[in-house]
């Protein structure tokens, strides 16, 4: 294929895998095709062997046998092993004599072919005297003879069906799907090409046309054989005798060249491909120190180290003796491979890359999966154990490599094939479809220093609820004065942040002349489609020196020179310090409160939070915080800084509080925490009436949740308090000397139910008992908007922090869109 329009890269196949599906995958799949090779090596040094015995074994019964070489177990492994320290000193040498050896070998073989090819036509009928197979208790079955009958359409028709007999080797009845296993392993060579790709001069060109030739080439003479052989062999001598070639030769002699040197020919090819997988795959350090030795290479480059590590692993597979059986586990291994590549180009072309431009006409994804599907089902019809184990080791080894991470600079085809998903269900996602029952909270947190802002950035983590998230940043410039963007090289910072935070959140960043600017366009262009910020989430403005959380969790801990664990460059260098106390800031009192109002006027909820740096570190882990001291959860649904007379907890504002509390109660951090609404009573509202319409409202809502009524109204200084318009206080209409007055008393008033138990009756402050009991770990309050006047906005302000004083983690929230539904 090529990329890009560059020529196809110089790699094994396996590293090609791997370059397409990851290492992970890619890994995994590239040391199980090299095992393959190792395994076919083996297999074929086993036929070699046994190739040789049947003609020179002392137990040979032929007639043609010559009897001058021992026979059994320890023997065979003994010739294997000869025969091994051949095919190894050929490809340790190089590739060169590797090469050589392939061509002569190629002659003998195809010499060999054209002498049987024209025996089938040359020589005449004939009975073939077949040697007697041993019998069940270790007596010789009788003789039995086979015919050689010429071009005869009755020997055709009497071999048309399977009449399939037992395995010689194991005694198990012989199968589609066994004699399957056994003949793929006579088709494995055509991958030898891809293997070597790195000693080939053009292998863009020669990979695929030397592959498609040698396909088509030994598929014509594999049914040449078929066709020739059925049609002048009865079933005896195809069944009896596997060496029927030479009885029906004019010369035998040059058969048995063909099958030693086609022998010979397929365990070096098999070596050479394994050592260059292997060598590959150390080169990648994917697995460590385990493949070290294989990175060895010569002065001419030949990796002799891997040569000689696979040499030592086919030596070992000698071991097994049994050639059928573990030709059924090296056909499971190939096709495993085979179904990658499969897998490979099919995800390419399911991703609509655009640089995926194979120069093969006939390519096509339908192919890419019946490749696939062939492969998996062969695999369990051949052997379902050594499928399913292959499938459970290469899943291992991908968790492996998983887990120690591998390079991220291939590419990943995964990430081609989620943007092209994600896309296309971004497009189906219609925002004209959204409906109340189904809504989430999709937050913009604007982060100055992370540094100072860890805890709030994984509370806000825990309030999305599967929602979008996105950490947004104003970096203050501009564009037309600066000879490049600052905000590009910034990216791998945050994004570095989100995974040591281990939140699930999207980086944001603007370059703006101011932070109220930035804001605005963050507001307005994060997200997209469906997927766009609905609240907006701000750190408190107020004179509290800022903590460098990084220093403290252990998430972020670095070593003395600066490094995290891997050797990546430490966050605490990528970041500023925190502001030093008294600093100027980048972002006034009057744009800050502007930025709150410029949020509500594009319909954006507002959520200002302080002091979440007290929040306990387990309140903000990924865990459950069930085992800490039980706590409060406290909800005030109402504006304390505009009393009236009746309760306003079922306003939009209100049931917003109450669905963002009842959201955090969600995450198994706080599935400890007790949930408390706490009911605003006018002086002139009978107790009870009120509580008892909010808790059906919440059974509606399916909401648990204490409620508990407090008289609020009386205390702004007036024994009859007057109707109020909306924003009194705020806007300036009530003096300020009033306005400060409320809000310490409502701040008075929190605080007084803060480490309550039931104490808290509708007497308020005064009544209960006062004794210990669980603490309030989080508030919410309702924050009223911001005033109409802009010259009010410092006391606004002030306001609000005379109201969340000393309150621990406070979060004061105004929602402006329904988030709460009770019909089906």
């Amino acid at each position: 294929m090529e990329l890009c329009g560059a020529v196809a890269p110089t790699l094994p196949l396996s590293v090609m895998i791997s370059r397409t599906l990851g290492p992970e995958v890619g890994g995994s799949i590239g040391l199980m095709f090299y095992l393959a090779n190792v395994c076919g090596c083996a297999v074929s040094l086993l036929g070699l062997v046994e190739a040789v015995l049947d003609v020179f074994g002392a137990d040979a019964t032929g007639s043609s046998g010559l009897r001058v070489l021992p026979q059994g177990y320890g023997w065979s492994l003994l010739y294997g092993s000869l025969l091994l320290g051949l095919v190894g000193g050929v490809c340790t040498l190089g590739a060169g004599l590797y090469a050589r050896a392939s061509f002569l070998t190629f002659l003998l073989v195809s010499g060999s072919l054209a002498s049987v090819l024209v025996s089938f036509v040359a020589v005449g009928p004939r009975v073939i005297q077949l040697t007697p197979r041993p019998g069940p208790n270790g007596s010789s079955l009788p003789p039995q003879v086979g015919h050689f009958t010429g071009f005869n359409s009755s020997t055709l028709k009497a071999n048309l069906g399977a009449g399939y007999a037992k395995d010689y080797t194991t005694g198990a009845m012989m199968t589609f799907a066994s004699v399957f296993a056994v003949l793929f392993n006579g088709c494995t060579g055509i991958m030898a090409g891809a293997n070597m790709s790195g000693e080939l001069k053009d292998p863009s060109r020669a990979i695929p046309l030397g592959t498609i030739v040698a396909v088509a080439y030994t598929f014509f003479i594999y049914i040449l054989l078929f066709f020739l052989s059925s049609f002048t062999c009865d079933r005896t001598l195809l069944q009896e005798d596997y060496g029927f070639f030479r009885a029906i030769s004019l010369w035998p002699p040059l058969v048995l060249i063909g099958i030693y040197a086609t022998s010979l020919s397929a365990s070096m090819s098999s070596l050479i491909g394994a050592s260059r997988i292997l060598h590959a795959l150390a080169q990648d350090n994917l697995f460590g120190m385990i493949l070290a030795p294989a990175k060895v290479v010569s002065r001419g480059g030949n990796p002799w180290g891997a040569v000689l590590y696979s040499w030592g692993l086919v030596q070992l597979v000698l071991l097994v003796g049994k050639l059928n059986t573990l030709a059924a586990v090296v056909t499971v291994f190939y096709l495993v491979a085979y179904a990658a590549v499969d897998l490979s180009c099919l995800s390419l072309e399911w991703a609509s890359a655009p640089n995926f431009r194979p120069t093969f006409s006939l390519f096509s994804w339908h192919t890419c999966l019946l490749g696939v599907a062939s492969c998996l089902l062969m695999m369990f019809l051949i052997s379902p154990g050594a499928a399913g184990g292959s499938l459970l080791l290469m899943g291992l080894l991908s968790a492996l490599l998983t887990a120690r991470g591998g390079p991220s600079s291939w590419g990943y085809v995964s990430q081609a094939l989620l943007f092209h998903q994600v896309r296309k269900y971004l497009l189906r996602l219609d925002v004209r479809k959204e409906h109340v029952k189904f809504w989430r909270p999709q937050l913009l947190l604007l982060v100055g220093n992370p540094r100072g802002a860890l805890p709030l950035l994984r509370l806000a983590n825990q309030l999305k609820k599967g929602g979008l998230y996105v950490l947004g940043h104003v970096t203050l410039g501009d564009l037309d004065c600066l000879p490049s963007d600052p905000v590009q090289p910034q990216y791998g910072a945050w994004l570095s942040l989100v995974d040591r935070a281990q939140v699930k959140a999207f980086v944001d960043l603007t370059l703006s002349p101011s932070v109220r600017q930035g804001a605005q366009h963050l507001l307005r262009i994060s997200g997209l489609g469906g997927m766009k910020p609905n609240t907006l989430v701000l750190g408190f403005y107020d004179d509290a020196a800022p903590q460098d959380h990084f220093l403290t969790d252990p998430a972020f801990s670095e070593s003395a020179d600066g490094t995290q664990e891997g050797g990546s460059p430490a966050l605490s260098t990528l970041f500023p310090p925190p502001r030093a106390p008294g600093s100027p800031r980048a972002l006034s009192p009057q744009d800050y409160v502007a930025t709150v109002a410029d949020a509500l006027k594009m319909n954006k909820n507002v959520v200002l939070a302080r002091a979440c740096g007290a929040l306990p570190p387990e309140r903000l882990s990924r865990g459950s915080g069930g085992t800490s001291q039980p706590h409060h959860v406290d909800v005030w649904p109402l504006n304390l800084l505009r009393p009236r007379d009746g309760p306003g907890y079922v306003d939009v504002c209100g049931l917003f509080l109450l669905q963002m509390a009842t959201i955090l109660g969600m995450v198994p951090a706080w599935h400890s925490a007790r949930l408390r609404i706490f009911l605003c009573l006018g002086p002139r509202e009978a107790p009870g009436a009120a509580e008892g319409r909010l808790r059906a409202l919440l059974s509606q809502l399916r909401i648990r949740a204490e409620v508990q009524e407090v008289v609020w109204g009386d205390g702004a200084g007036s024994g009859e308090p007057e109707e109020e318009e909306e924003g009194d206080f705020v806007n300036g209409r009530r003096g300020d000397a009033e306005a400060e007055a409320l809000a310490c008393s409502a701040n008075a008033l929190v605080r007084a139910q803060q480490g309550r138990g039931r104490g808290g009756g509708p007497g308020g402050p005064e009544s209960g008992d006062g004794g210990e009991g669980p603490t309030t770990a989080l508030t919410f309050l309702y924050l009223p908007r911001p005033p109409a006047d802009p010259a009010r906005y410092p006391r606004y302000l002030a306001l609000l922090e005379t109201l969340s004083r000393d309150l621990g983690p406070t979060l004061l929230i105004h929602g402006v869109t329904p988030v709460t539904c009770t019909d089906l």
